[in-house]
């Protein structure tokens, strides 16, 4: 269960969410009704609680948090549509549902992947913040979805799978702080940014949420090993009828809970200066440790 903060703000995200997207009686009605398909559909909401959690250390408004946090978690969205597709990942359930382009077609799930990356920028835009703190929101997260980020770490995975066990440790922690946490950085970031915080804060922030993007991962990877389907709410066991570098796969299931207690340890490492302020990420911290899903 979430604590009451942090319920309260992914009942507020989801909300705005909605707002933010098309309506399903405004056309093209099955590209808009793919978009709410695949933003709607559940989710633990994550960035958008980093989000919230990182404004709320320094005081930042709710209301100027709202943009970024929607803006993230569509860029989110799109690339769960776009990884489900048959050229990447290929898989046909997300988040307990059947995926956009199973639910739809294909090309629609091309498209609506791409209108939501580009409301993501819209609603940024009009982020009821400073003109210096908009353009930094608007750099923040177009840097982490790129090719130096998100995409450039989907780039690699898609290059390891089928010889996962190729890559070493170090390659596979690189291609997972870019396709995993290069996201989970930005949110923690526009957060703080949204909150002028200054450049010393910024880099704890940063170290607890490159940890972070790490266990998170670590964690699926056990997951995916571990768990079933239903559970999940995605396709179980994937990831080795692929062959892809996971961490289980390269270092053993007990190795992989190690590396998962150690990055657990460097977010309470970087989070410990700013004292009980910092509650809400050290909660959002553990429920990426220690989720079942």
């Amino acid at each position: 269960m979430l604590d009451p903060q942090l319920a309260a703000w992914r009942e507020r995200s989801g909300a705005a969410l909605a707002a933010a997207l098309p309506a399903l009686d405004v056309e093209p009605r099955a590209l808009h009704a793919a978009m709410r398909h695949a933003v709607l559909l559940g989710g633990k909401r994550m960035r958008p609680l980093l989000v919230h959690a990182s404004g709320a250390l320094f005081d930042a408004d709710p209301v100027a948090l709202d943009a970024p946090a929607v803006a993230i978690e569509l860029i989110h969205a799109y690339s769960l549509v776009h990884d489900d597709l048959p050229a990447m990942d290929d898989d046909n359930l997300r988040r307990g549902q059947p995926t956009v382009h199973v639910a739809f077609d294909e090309a629609t799930a091309i498209l609506a992947g791409d209108a939501l990356q580009s409301l993501a920028f819209a609603v940024l835009a009009d982020a009821p913040v400073d003109a210096d703190t908009r353009v930094e929101l608007l750099r923040t997260l177009a840097t982490a979805a790129g090719s130096t980020g998100m995409c450039g770490g989907q780039a690699l995975d898609l290059g390891a799978t089928g010889n996962g066990g190729t890559l070493t440790v170090a390659e596979l922690e690189h291609l997972h702080r870019l396709k995993t946490g290069a996201l989970i950085r930005a949110a923690v970031r526009m957060g703080a940014s949204c909150g002028n915080a200054g450049s010393t804060d910024l880099a704890r922030l940063d170290d607890y949420a490159d940890a972070l993007g790490l266990a998170f991962q670590v964690r699926d990877d056990i997951l995916d090993v571990e768990g079933d389907s239903a559970t999940l709410g995605k396709t179980a066991g994937k990831d080795a009828a692929q062959d892809k570098a996971t961490f289980p796969a390269l270092i053993g299931m007990q190795a992989s809970r190690d590396r998962l207690a150690e990055l657990n340890q460097a977010m309470a490492d970087a989070l410990a200066p700013f004292g009980e302020r910092a509650g809400a990420l050290r909660a959002l911290g553990r429920l990426a440790v220690e989720r079942d899903r």
